[in-house]
């Protein structure tokens, strides 16, 4: 697409791209959840993701709910990142939208603020921090704070001491999907354009599992799979994990999914990123119950005038 006397060749995110993601998420340290292909995948059609290459940077925009916007440019910080940000500045002025940056770790701000000293208004987008807890308390729940965890972990075994953790395959990926079938009709009025989004992302990514290199647990009971999971190593001592969904008429049935992926795959690894709360409250309380050792911080950029 020609703007501004350059050229940005953007391209809609395919499976064929994960080793081109990944060069880039790898080569350097992300803690953002979203600085990760699956999940840009997961996502990519309802936010409308796309990429293009800028010599040794990768550029993604996306637009939700009208807003364009652009996460920040994957690579080194050096001249070349801004020589991409002023191909944006420009491609986005050319179409008379407001730059805006989105997902930007902290470090990020400070790169993109050296860069282009007082040309960005950043805020905090406490919606979009990531929770990332320590692994072992996960799988322990240890402690007064983990209490009531522990109660419903017992209660849930006391109930269903035939349960089954069991690793998710491709063989069990149509039960999974009637799972999340039957948790989005219990918490939505199938309006909720966010669930309905959600609903195709965990279809897509499911049914590619192994490509995309995930690793998943199930709970199995008779036979039948009350809840699943799935995730992937974020970076060299964080695993983020994508969904965990399961029957929520079934008590415990998420920390016994959420104990046994944990200890069945990652104990291994220090940190779990289990992603942001959006804002919603109940999924906020629930995140916060698990007691985070740390969020991980985003901001969102707007370029001044």
């Amino acid at each position: 697409m020609f703007q501004g006397g350059f050229i940005i060749n953007f391209h809609p995110i395919t499976l064929a791209d994960k080793p081109l993601f990944d060069s880039f998420f790898h080569k350097y340290r992300y803690d953002n959840a979203h600085s990760n292909f699956t999940n840009l995948f997961m996502w990519r059609n309802g936010y409308h993701i796309q990429w293009a290459l800028a010599g040794e940077h990768l550029c993604i925009k996306a637009e939700w709910e009208g807003e364009h916007y652009i996460l920040p440019p994957f690579g080194p910080e050096n001249e070349g990142m801004n020589t991409a940000l002023e191909q944006f500045m420009d491609y986005f002025a050319a179409n008379g939208w407001p730059l805006v940056i989105r997902g930007a770790e902290q470090f990020m701000v400070a790169a993109l603020d050296r860069l282009k000293p007082g040309q960005f208004q950043w805020v905090e987008d406490r919606d979009n921090f990531d929770y990332v807890y320590n692994t072992q308390d996960l799988i322990e729940l240890s402690g007064r704070k983990y209490h009531s965890k522990k109660n419903h972990l017992n209660s849930f075994k006391r109930l269903y001491s035939q349960y089954e953790y069991v690793a998710l395959t491709p063989e069990l990926v149509p039960s999974c999907l009637d799972v999340a079938r039957t948790w989005w009709r219990q918490h939505s009025d199938n309006d909720d354009i966010n669930l309905g989004l959600e609903q195709q992302a965990i279809a897509d990514v499911l049914q590619n599992m192994e490509y995309l290199g995930l690793c998943g647990g199930a709970i199995s009971l008779d036979g039948q799979v009350i809840g699943f999971t799935f995730g992937e190593r974020l970076n060299e001592d964080t695993v983020v994990v994508h969904v965990e969904k399961g029957n929520p008429e079934i008590r415990g049935v998420f920390t016994v999914i959420n104990q046994e992926y944990l200890k069945n795959s990652w104990q291994h690894i220090p940190y779990v990123n289990r992603e942001e709360d959006m804002g919603i409250p109940g999924l906020r309380k629930a995140k916060e119950s698990y007691h985070p050792v740390k969020m991980i911080q985003k901001y969102v950029g707007r370029l001044l005038k």
